[in-house]
């Protein structure tokens, strides 16, 4: 349970969010950036995920290191013309959960 104290000095205690998990572990909870990145690693050769969206832009890098902390992604290969950038691929544990998120 998690206390947040008000302005006027109350403590309120709020109920805590679970997240979905599924049979190995691996949360289904994603955000919206996260199943855009790694849905468009799901139609590439090796499951390369890409480093820029539809528009151009560039995926956030909080996006990126937050997929391969959960295990969804992992680094591939480093990339020397620009090595800030981080070429990846989803994982099988990545689209376990990116089916299971829906």
């Amino acid at each position: 349970m998690a206390e947040i104290s008000a302005r006027d000095g109350n403590v309120v205690s709020i109920g805590t969010v679970r997240k979905k998990r599924t049979a190995d572990g691996t949360s289904v909870r994603m955000t919206s950036a996260q199943r855009a990145w790694l849905g468009r690693g799901v139609t590439q050769p090796g499951g390369k995920l890409p480093l820029f969206d539809a528009n151009g832009q560039r995926f956030s890098e909080r996006t990126i290191k937050s997929c391969i902390q959960r295990g969804w992604a992992e680094p591939w290969f480093g990339n020397p013309l620009k090595p800030d950038w981080m070429v990846c691929k989803i994982t099988a544990a990545g689209r376990r959960a990116l089916a299971n998120a829906g």
